[in-house]
């Protein structure tokens, strides 16, 4: 049986942070969180669990959260992730998804943390050749922000070899919904994740959902990827860590994802089905560097992982997005 040591999440008041919090604290593990609330929201970290703000550049404060708390195992979720905002402002990446991930490593090393779990992304591979995509697929990210998520597993591989520290770099696909109890969700204003767009047209939040590009090579033109529930990958996390427990010489790289895609018009229509509503769809030229189709190989995490997902369903995922849609504007209002 594992021992549940405490675990610091990093950007643990954000979209996925925060539901490996929920995660880890379901699952009986201890959680500190440390969040600068630069995107995150404090709302979305439970009222028992000890909470830092600041960043994770700050040494002073990580080493002092790592020996007060005796931590064991860090899960870093603390970054940016907008992919164009990367091509406009790379060196904004390359300092927080970079620069601050190899501060962060250096002082989880010398107050002795052992085990790391990186949230990493499907971006470092850049435009596959081939799909599904696996952990083999070379990685070429063709932006800013997967290069930066590259440098630090590179970064970790290289710590790992050379430190007592194992880790897990976790390459998510597109994560989608929210906590099946509406305990949190996706909650950034402007957010570009395609089916939180959605939701809030059809909630008349927006008057309208562009759709990208008709002449990809996909059944209906528009690209496909694959959308996994934010809950199944928080599981993910929990299972990660403790693999990397139970075996300290191994580290991991795998994708998170269902295997299966849906197009941008699949979302839509079903967006459409649960709402009983018609969302206006735009159309718009393609955005360079989108691939037609984006899904993954996960035979991977299900062969290393007892990871079994539990909301592997489109219909599931929008009705969970959408709850927490209908209910973020009160619990903004507190």
């Amino acid at each position: 049986m594992t021992v549940k040591h405490t675990v610091l999440v990093t950007g643990g008041a954000g979209y996925i942070g925060g539901h490996a919090v929920l995660a880890l604290k379901d699952a009986g593990w201890p959680v500190v969180v440390l969040d600068n609330l630069v995107t995150g929201f404090q709302f979305a970290i439970p009222d028992d669990v000890p909470f830092y703000q600041g960043d994770i550049e700050d040494r002073e404060l990580v080493a002092k959260i790592i020996a007060d708390h005796e931590i064991k195992g860090i899960m870093h979720f603390a970054g940016s992730v907008v992919v164009p905002e990367s091509v406009s402002d790379p060196l904004k990446y390359y300092h927080n998804n970079t620069a601050k991930s190899r501060t962060l490593i250096e002082t989880a090393v010398r107050g002795g943390v052992p085990h790391f779990i990186f949230s990493s992304t499907a971006a470092t591979y850049g435009i596959p050749e081939t799909s599904p995509v696996t952990e083999d697929t070379p990685q070429s990210p063709i932006n800013p922000y997967g290069m930066s998520k590259l440098m630090t597993e590179a970064m970790l591989a290289d710590v790992s070899r050379a430190h007592p520290m194992n880790y897990c770099a976790l390459r998510y696909f597109n994560v989608a919904g929210a906590d099946p109890q509406a305990r949190s969700g996706q909650s950034t204003a402007g957010a570009t994740h395609l089916i939180k767009v959605a939701v809030e047209a059809a909630l008349g939040k927006r008057d309208h959902v562009a759709v990208f590009g008709t002449d990809f090579d996909t059944p209906d033109g528009t690209g496909v990827r694959d959308y996994i529930h934010v809950s199944d990958l928080a599981d993910a996390h929990v299972l990660a860590l403790e693999a990397l427990i139970a075996d300290p010489a191994r580290s991991l790289a795998m994708n998170c994802g269902y295997g299966r895609g849906f197009s941008v018009l699949d979302v839509l229509d079903a967006v459409d089905r649960v709402t009983n509503r018609k969302i206006d769809r735009r159309f718009a030229d393609r955005r360079a560097g989108d691939p037609d189709a984006l899904v993954s190989d996960n035979a991977r995490i299900k062969s290393t992982l007892p990871w079994t997902p539990k909301f592997d369903d489109l219909t599931t995922i929008i009705e969970h997005a959408l709850a927490w849609e209908r209910k973020l504007d009160d619990v903004r209002a507190g």
